[in-house]
């Protein structure tokens, strides 16, 4: 496949401006305060506080997962034939911004109810209709990416702005919670009580930067050019398959999530279970001031990450998104080899080693999102047709999918191996080690084998900084092309992928 060679060509395509990519990242504050508490906090909340069994909470997070993976591709497909004077993606950030807030109180609310059966099912239904909710606001929002920022390094500057708000929403979320709890329930609050109190400000939180999403930012020009497209699920698979960019942005996109979901899943039970010996209310005195030790570790661990995303979009932007992920990833894989390795106590230890992993988290966060929308112009280059909120739909679909699995396996395992839910109200209670074991195993040596096959992925990643230049320059020589003969009358241009 031939394409035009960049050195021959200009483009006239304004950068971003400052102001919209403030605004536009700040939509990840929402999205990172929603997904922040869930991710490090829901699994914890379902074992200790409703009561479930983690094999059942493992069942009612598989079936909801997979029902809010199948909307994902539903929701894509209908923000991108969707067609208001907003534009496609926008109004629906306006539309479910306060269901959004409901749907997440909703989440965390405990029956008291005795039967197990019954807790399952309230919270597996809980959890589809929060993130039935969600779907309909997080994807249109991604599939703005691609339509505000077009270049190879502005798509890594857009990222970096995003993921700066969603890791610094992740850590005033991580850190600022487990604090609220603890106060909350030394003033008499119940945990349940405290969790609805954290997830009503925390999601009244989130939906404020998507109203302004839609109010101050606009939808690109592609948005308002592209026909209604509607396609059959085998058009779909035959569509994404025969992408190849998207093949291996995908393997890169869910073995880097499901790294990240796992280490968040099993950090709460590494610190309590391992490093404090079953001390659930354990605490650390920092600069004089005992503060938990959730907060802590996971505060430094996303001020680390927060902090250096300068660091990697410039790194990016001097090499490349593919060598700057698999720098980063490495780097990740020596630090779980020594968190593997820390013995009970070692509370100093677990935060420098989380602080040095959160360097790499940064680069978890950043590149694969930066790459997905260099797929997205690869496949208008071969097939002529604009599919945004498709291909976030179905990117979303396979991750949730994965995640679901591995977050299923994952309480299965501590289920298997003996995991017991503490007693109500306990301060202090111990697993039998063959919990331990598995609680160490899937904190380390797993997250290791992801974060090497998403390397291998990476590596093999075919749209390099030139690549997508020369597939860009094309797509703008199409377009005006395409506007010359509408203005002029004529029939639309067969589209070329040789230019």
């Amino acid at each position: 496949m031939a394409i035009a060679d960049s050195n021959t060509l200009t483009t006239q395509e304004p950068k971003v401006s400052r102001w919209t990519k403030i605004i536009y990242g700040s939509g990840d504050w929402g999205r990172a305060s929603f997904n922040t508490i869930r991710q490090f906090f829901y699994a914890i909340f379902l074992t200790d506080v409703v009561g479930l069994d983690a094999r059942l909470a493992s069942f009612a997070a598989l079936i909801s997962i997979i029902w809010d993976a199948i909307n994902d591709p539903i929701v894509g497909a209908l923000s991108d034939n969707v067609r208001t004077r907003w534009g496609r993606r926008r109004p629906f950030l306006l539309i479910f911004s306060v269901p959004f807030i409901l749907a997440f109180v909703l989440l965390w609310w405990a029956p008291t109810w005795k039967s197990q059966f019954l807790l399952m099912l309230h919270v597996t239904l809980a959890y589809m209709v929060s993130d039935t909710i969600q779907t309909l606001i997080t994807v249109p929002y991604l599939a703005l990416t691609p339509e505000i920022a077009s270049g190879y390094d502005d798509r890594t500057s857009l990222t970096s702005y995003r993921m700066f708000f969603n890791l610094a929403a992740s850590l005033v979320t991580a850190v600022a919670a487990p604090s609220i709890m603890d106060a909350a329930v030394h003033s008499g609050t119940t945990l349940q009580q405290a969790y609805l109190i954290i997830a009503a400000l925390f999601g009244s939180l989130a939906a404020i930067p998507y109203i302004l999403v839609f109010f101050f930012v606009r939808e690109g020009e592609i948005s308002q050019e592209v026909p209604d497209q509607h396609f059959s699920f085998t058009q779909v698979l035959s569509h994404l398959w025969k992408n190849t960019p998207f093949r291996f942005a995908t393997g890169i996109y869910v073995l880097n999530w499901i790294a990240v979901d796992l280490e968040g899943l099993m950090i709460p039970f590494f610190l309590l279970y391992w490093i404090a010996q079953g001390d659930l209310l354990a605490k650390v005195n920092l600069f004089g001031v005992k503060i938990s030790l959730e907060s802590v570790v996971l505060g430094f661990l996303l001020l680390s990450a927060t902090l250096a995303i300068p660091f990697w979009s410039w790194f990016a932007k001097r090499t490349s998104k593919r060598m700057a992920y698999m720098i980063g990833m490495s780097f990740w894989v020596v630090v779980q080899f020594f968190v593997f390795g820390l013995q009970p106590g070692q509370v100093w230890l677990i935060i420098l080693f989380v602080s040095l992993a959160g360097l790499s988290v940064s680069t978890a966060h950043i590149i694969p999102d930066a790459i997905f929308p260099d797929v997205i112009d690869w496949d208008e280059f071969t097939t002529n047709a604009r599919r945004e909120g498709l291909y976030y739909g179905a990117i979303n679909f396979i991750r949730k999918l994965s995640s679901a699995l591995a977050i299923f396996l994952a309480l299965q395992a501590l289920g298997w191996f003996g995991y017991q839910s503490p007693p109500k109200d306990a301060m202090l209670f111990t697993q039998p080690p063959q919990a331990i074991l598995a609680i160490r195993l899937m904190t380390g040596p797993f997250i290791v084998v992801l974060l090497l096959l998403a390397i291998f992925f990476a590596w093999g990643f075919p749209i390099t900084r030139e690549r997508q230049n020369r597939v860009r320059i094309s797509l703008l020589r199409r377009r005006k092309k395409k506007k010359a003969a509408d203005v002029a009358g004529q029939p639309p241009l067969e589209h070329e992928n040789k230019t």
